[in-house]
């Protein structure tokens, strides 16, 4: 069986190694153009398209597929290119870049997405943050076959995952990447035998897991600290979790939250030390930070950033 990969970051890249390495005919990988990054802002290649070209796979990277959006010739060029290839199946895993009907017709089989969440509990762009984020005990992945609405299409595999108590969103990500992986290869395997029997998503408990902006960052003390402990866990990697102390912005990268309540203001640092790391008051409970970092410096246990940065007695906000 041939299939077209459409995929841009490394969660796609570890399904289109499973794929690959299990034995796939993939004559074409679909991928976004490269984007400025790092310090000299220099052109990188998508994590897909690294290893499309490290295993001599064609590659290509159209700017649109809409045929009515701001690059006609491009989108039409691409489709064209598709119609042009031979294949079964196209296999989309975070593209980012919306597929309409003209392209998800295109392929025999249709379309079928490897998204990181239960469906329908989070449909959109940051599923994996937003369970994070919202206290989910568990997550998954979901096959499902594509249809123009968002990640509404009938279910073809799914498998739960635990969230463990702390586990950060790139913990997360890189166990539901390599199940996407597994689950990816199973189902174009069965899609061959004709195994595979759509199930429709339940019509409720659908909720919209929308794009991680840096705004959302800056944490607000007058929540409660289990709240902010788990917007710390959501926002690793990114953007990173952060309070603004005297105007310099740090950034939390682990975190916990202490039942011990306190009547201090929210944001006040209680105690900064390499013994109890740094508690900040919260609207309710204690935030215990034992991962820090300073603008333009590295990560560091607290014990090692207070040597450098002291907090004690100071404000958050």
């Amino acid at each position: 069986m041939k299939i077209i990969f459409a995929g841009t970051p490394e969660f796609a890249a570890v399904a289109l190694q499973a794929l690959h390495q299990a034995g796939f005919d993939i004559p074409l990988v679909l991928t976004q153009p490269d984007r400025p990054a790092g310090r000299g802002m220099q052109l990188q290649a998508s994590p897909v398209k690294q290893y499309a070209l490290d295993n001599g796979l064609p590659v290509a990277q159209p700017v649109s597929l809409r045929l009515d959006g701001k690059y006609p010739d491009v989108a039409r060029a691409a489709h064209e290119q598709l119609r042009a290839t031979p294949h079964d199946v196209m296999v989309v895993a975070a593209y980012g870049l919306i597929l309409p009907r003209s392209v998800l017709d295109i392929p025999r089989l249709g379309c079928i997405n490897i998204h990181a969440s239960l469906l329908p509990r989070w449909r959109g762009a940051a599923p994996i943050h937003r369970a994070v984020e919202a206290g989910d005990a568990e997550t998954g992945i979901t096959i499902m076959q594509m249809e123009e609405g968002l990640d509404t299409g009938p279910m073809l595999l799914r498998e739960t995952l635990p969230i463990l108590p702390m586990q950060t969103t790139a913990e997360l990500h890189d166990k539901l990447a390599e199940l996407g992986g597994r689950m990816i290869v199973a189902a174009m395997r069965s899609l061959e035998n004709g195994g595979l029997k759509p199930t429709p998503q339940p019509e409720s408990g659908a909720n919209y897991a929308a794009k991680i902006a840096k705004e959302e960052a800056h944490l607000d003390f007058s929540q409660a600290a289990d709240v902010l402990a788990r917007k710390v866990w959501a926002f690793n990697p990114f953007p990173g979790a952060a309070g603004n102390v005297d105007g310099v912005a740090v950034k939390f990268w682990q975190a916990a939250p202490l039942t011990v309540e306190s009547t201090a203001t929210p944001g006040q640092v209680l105690a900064a030390n390499a013994r109890d790391g740094v508690l900040i008051a919260c609207g309710r409970g204690v935030l215990r930070v034992d991962q820090l970092q300073k603008p333009g410096g590295k990560r560091l246990p607290a014990a090692e950033f207070l040597k450098g940065f002291p907090l004690e007695g100071r404000l958050f906000n």
